[in-house]
């Protein structure tokens, strides 16, 4: 299958979260962006009633019938494709048969948000396939609902709202529970945000992500009697030592990662309002310190990386993000210590835990792109 035998080409985009971590599914605002960083989707209808898979990366082909789509949640390739297609079709689309070439460049358990790339670019190419328009905000709740009940991550929406709704050099102010979006421009000055790899890749289904999502519900359940929240990002940081009464030490840690989390994301949205990038570095300091120490999602690579990355001083700040367990840190680096900052975090990060940590060159980007071919 090549490129220019296909009839579009549709991408969309990984994402990265500047601050807001696990609070998504606790109903929070977060402030993720589009990565140019994406999965791209070349599709041609093929008059038949199956979807045929290949990749650019793989030797793998794999075709789903779309009678059966149900049976393909165990394929170790196609998988996310085929939830997506599925829960599509459910929500009363037409799904049509064709051949789909697939690209992704978002690295996979990279906390990028590949799995929502290829959910949500999925679903755009098989709407353009059968000539359907589509909102992205519906392709976004469909990708999230795949993921949910087909993959099995019990995720927020945030992943693939960003996904397909980013826009270049923006930020999202996403509310989680209402989905109310302002856009907010990414103007860093002097700073540049730096992604890099620990190269330890997290398999979020596998992981405690779930156990998170758990727990922040076991202590919704206890908090909810007597303080008339519907959600943990509604309790006020002036109810926490009340919260603390009314909690078992664990689920109060959780609580509290949430309560401050949220504060921090309002705190980060004034200093890239200000310009003041200190501000904005230490927020993420103690955003990474809060996962490590209450939510208990970072892992040793993730603090050694940071960790490192403080170290020099070009660096303000730097964080764990996406879901944690492993993934990708992001950094806020004066420009002009850029260069000499990835040669000393790739050094001493690989002295320190015998692993290569890898630099990811990402702008902030569109989030769904069709193109005709």
């Amino acid at each position: 299958m090549k490129e220019e035998k296909f009839a579009w080409k549709v991408k969309a985009a990984g994402r990265v979260n500047i601050i807001g971590e696990h609070v998504d599914y606790c109903g929070g605002k977060v402030l993720p962006a589009a990565l140019s960083l994406c999965n791209t989707v070349y599709v041609r209808p093929n008059g038949t009633d199956k979807i045929h898979l290949r990749w650019t990366t793989l030797r793998e082909e794999v075709t789903l019938d779309l009678h059966r789509l149900e049976e393909y949640r165990s394929l170790r390739y196609g998988n996310y494709q085929a939830g997506s297609a599925l829960f599509w079709q459910r929500a009363g689309h037409q799904v049509i048969g064709c051949d789909m070439l697939q690209d992704c460049t978002v690295p996979f358990g990279g906390g990028l948000s590949s799995s929502a790339a290829i959910e949500v670019s999925t679903i755009a190419a098989l709407a353009v396939a059968a000539g359907e328009a589509f909102d992205p905000v519906e392709v976004a709740l469909t990708a999230q609902r795949a993921e949910r009940e087909f993959a099995g991550v019990n995720c927020g929406v945030m992943d693939q709202y960003a996904s397909a709704c980013g826009r270049a050099g923006q930020a999202m102010l996403l509310d989680c529970k209402t989905l109310d979006c302002k856009y907010i421009p990414v103007n860093t000055g002097e700073y540049r945000l730096i992604l890099f790899d620990c190269n330890k890749p997290h398999i979020l289904a596998a992981s405690k992500y779930n156990e998170r999502r758990a727990e922040t519900e076991a202590a919704l359940e206890r908090l909810r009697p007597a303080t008339g929240i519907d959600c943990l990002a509604d309790l006020p940081p002036a109810d926490l030592p009340r919260a603390e009464k009314l909690l078992p030490p664990l689920l109060f840690r959780r609580v509290r990662h949430v309560v401050e989390e949220c504060e921090r994301v309002r705190l980060v949205c004034d200093a890239m309002r200000a310009g003041d990038m200190p501000t904005l570095g230490d927020l993420l300091n103690r955003s990474h310190a809060s996962l490590r120490d209450l939510y208990e999602t970072t892992g040793r690579e993730a603090d050694i990386l940071t960790a490192v990355a403080r170290e020099h001083p070009a660096c303000v700040g730097s964080r764990l993000t996406g879901g944690g367990f492993g993934g990708c840190t992001v950094s806020l680096v004066r420009s002009d210590g850029v260069e000499d900052f990835e040669e000393y975090v790739c050094r001493r990060y690989e002295k320190e835990t015998g692993l290569k940590a890898v630099c990811h060159a990402a702008d902030i980007a569109d989030g769904i792109a069709v193109t005709r071919l």
